[in-house]
């Protein structure tokens, strides 16, 4: 199956940019679950994604799962534990919250591969997560979380974002976007080039795209508009556009303005394809993030 790599992030001289228990439902898991769990970890699992979601959390270091070309370590338990509790509060129920259970339920990865370590390539970027045809997401430097001093603008950058805009993937993947989103700056997407050193955010931005990556191709720089927009508040995003209110070489319009158009697509998708209000599900990503330190991440 081809495997996807789904954000990555350069590493520069300036540095790198960077709940709850449920009762089981009456359902079936598409999961073995005869063989019970070895500890109270995969219990918290069992009836936190794997009964409602119908998720596997795989924690423990298999070589199979993981990408060979990398050097990798296993994650830590009580890292899992933390990054577990954070996924399911700020990703999975803001959408139940917004959409419903049976549509994040229907439409999510159906594993949830944690990694200790960061995938490092030779280019100096670093891999925060790769995706396999929708069904499995693999999350990379899970050992970096702290669960004792943790913020929701850090979890956002680091594994949030990730989330949302592998999600995107597979929300576009099932009923695709219009095609005149590639249209507004068609003539501009480049490939791999895009963690070039001469390709800076500022640039991107004054081009039309939300963040570097964005460049890569037309489907990653729609998700990232998503993933971009609904972990940021509304101060961030628009000192983001303002930042962007320039014209690039080559270009007639301002970034700002090319933004602003594909954001218009972006909103009408999501509205008119999956009835998900952006900034209602904005809001909602949001005022979890404030009350994150209402949980406890290091205990079941």
């Amino acid at each position: 199956m081809k495997k996807i790599v789904i954000y990555l992030l350069a590493l520069t001289l300036t540095g790198c940019l960077w709940s709850c228990d449920d009762d089981k439902p009456s359902g079936h898991s598409i999961f073995d679950t005869t063989v019970g769990p070895e500890n109270e970890f995969e219990e918290w699992l069992l009836y936190n994604y794997v009964y409602p979601y119908n998720i596997e959390v795989k924690y423990k270091m298999e070589d199979i799962e993981a990408d060979m070309k990398y050097t990798l370590a296993p994650a830590m338990p009580d890292k899992c534990i933390a990054l577990s509790k954070v996924i399911k509060y700020l990703w999975l129920e803001a959408y139940d919250e917004v959409a419903g259970l049976t549509f994040t339920r229907t439409y999510t990865p159906r594993v949830i591969h944690m990694i200790g370590s960061g995938a490092y390539n030779t280019n100096n970027t670093v891999v925060l997560g790769t995706a396999e045809g929708g069904l499995k997401i693999t999350l990379y430097k899970v050992n970096d979380i702290d669960p004792e001093h943790v913020t929701a603008a850090q979890l956002n950058d680091a594994y949030l974002k990730t989330m949302h805009h592998e999600f995107a993937h597979i929300l576009h993947q099932t009923k695709n976007y219009s095609t005149e989103y590639q249209n507004i700056t068609g003539k501009d997407y480049i490939g791999d080039d895009w963690s070039s050193n001469s390709q800076t955010e500022a640039l991107a931005r004054s081009k039309g795209f939300i963040s570097r990556y964005a460049r890569y191709s037309a489907d990653e720089d729609f998700v990232e508009m998503i993933s971009i927009f609904v972990t940021r508040d509304q101060d961030s995003w628009e000192a983001m556009l303002e930042a962007s209110n320039t014209v690039a070489e080559g270009n007639k319009d301002t970034g700002k303005a090319l933004l602003e158009q594909k954001f218009e697509i972006v909103k009408d998708y999501l509205k008119n394809s999956w009835g998900i209000d952006i900034y209602e599900l904005r809001s909602v990503v949001q005022r979890r993030g404030n009350s994150l330190g209402q949980l406890d991440l290091t205990q079941i």
